[in-house]
């Protein structure tokens, strides 16, 4: 590494941190492992250049091949998802997902108008309304619930969105397991008069590699972040239907940042054109194997999933039959090298964010690294043995290294 010569403190914390990586599972569903080639580009030279503005319409020289860039991955990102450029346009832009978010809200909603989405603590996210963000604090906030059963209920979706007839109603999730019906948050949109939006972040790459049902057919906008199961850097992508371009792109810049991170926009070209690939297309059926395979060996060992089950990446269990809250399982489960994060979940009982009631645990980046349902059975099983008793936590640790070491990071 070039940062040896120059920052030894710097290129030391790499190092840690590529071994932390190299000798641990992580199974924290918004994370996963971008390949080379993606990093290189991550790297590369257009790092050095502000490009205030959109293509062809900017306020620096120099961005002849910038233009370029950026056009061709929005082309790349409506190929990816199937799209007419007639009907949708795409800014590739946004930082992260919740300035992508908020660039929405503020580009379709006056301040004050009523938003719908998913509560927080039944697995929505804080850029869809919470009290702690500015979404929250700008516009009125209602939520839907789960039902009992940890599922979407679109009945009372449909009738709670009739009674207060939103402005815009969100569809996207950081912890539900199962598939999205995007056809009916659109008909229901459509019935009290509202923009429908679906935020795809954690599912965009099993939607490109036809897993999932796709929101295009039916939604005003979708946002996506690029890095969990789309496996590219840490950025966002905003599509729109043309008709609400000048609306949003505006907040993207000047009204949300400044200048775009081309490098990023670099990366999540070459991203994109993976996830185009057959390779890809095998790679997300894997990560719902491997999220099944999980699941149901959970299940045999007695462990409470939300929704009983998944239909996606990720699986979201319920401790309170174990005797343990999510933070103490998730500093267990570290120590054992298994890397997950506590998560809330669906409940009536009072709960904290910061000790919640349950775990969150995704396959995505242990697909990346090419395990399989067998791995993740082998998993599943030391996730019981260290949750059943800590003192196997060493002994199990060992093994985890054993079974990294097989199967090396991109």
């Amino acid at each position: 590494m070039f940062v040896e010569k120059t920052d030894s403190q710097i290129a030391k914390l790499i190092k840690k941190e590529t071994r932390r990586q190299e000798e641990t599972l992580d199974l924290i569903a918004s994370e996963n492992y971008p390949s080379r080639a993606v990093r290189e580009a991550l790297s590369s030279i257009f790092v050095a250049k502000y490009a205030e503005g959109r293509p062809y319409k900017r306020y620096y020289a120099g961005l002849e091949f910038i233009d370029k860039l950026e056009t061709l991955v929005e082309e790349r990102a409506r190929k990816v998802f199937g799209l007419d450029s007639k009907d949708w346009a795409v800014n590739v832009q946004p930082y992260s997902g919740t300035p992508a978010n908020y660039a929405v809200w503020r580009g379709l909603l006056k301040l004050g108008d009523k938003i719908m989405s998913l509560y927080l603590l039944h697995g929505g996210h804080l850029s869809h309304g919470s009290p702690v963000s500015l979404t929250g604090k700008d516009f009125q906030i209602v939520h839907y619930f789960l039902d009992k059963n940890g599922w979407l209920d679109y009945d009372a979706i449909e009738e709670l969105a009739k009674k207060e007839k939103p402005n815009l109603i969100i569809a996207g999730y950081s912890a539900y397991p199962r598939k999205v019906d995007f056809k009916r948050f659109g008909e229901i949109a459509e019935k009290v008069g509202a923009y429908f939006v679906a935020d795809i972040a954690h599912i965009a790459g099993l939607i490109a590699g036809g897993i999932h049902p796709s929101p295009f057919p039916f939604a005003d906008v979708v946002t996506t972040t690029t890095h969990k199961t789309l496996r590219g850097p840490r950025g966002a992508i905003i599509f729109c239907k043309r008709a609400l371009e000048k609306k949003i792109f505006p907040t993207v810049f000047p009204g949300n940042q400044g200048g775009p991170h081309e490098h990023t926009i670099c990366a999540i070209g070459v991203a994109l054109k993976e996830a185009m690939s057959p390779k890809f297309k095998k790679y997300a059926k894997q990560i719902v194997k491997n999220t099944k395979a999980l699941a149901d060996q959970l299940e045999k060992y007695d462990f409470k999933l939300i929704s009983g089950g998944s239909d996606n990446h990720l699986v979201l269990i319920d401790l309170r039959n174990k005797n343990i809250t999510g933070k103490p399982a998730q500093e267990l489960l570290e120590k054992a090298g298994i890397v997950t994060n506590r998560n809330t979940i669906p409940t009536d009982e009072p709960q904290s964010p910061f000790d919640p009631f349950g775990i969150r645990l995704g396959t995505p980046g242990l697909t990346t690294r090419g395990m399989k349902e067998k791995e993740l059975r082998k998993i599943a099983f030391w996730i019981n043995e260290v949750i059943s008793n800590p003192k196997s936590v060493s002994k199990i640790r060992k093994e985890v290294k054993k079974l990294c070491q097989k199967f090396p990071l991109p």
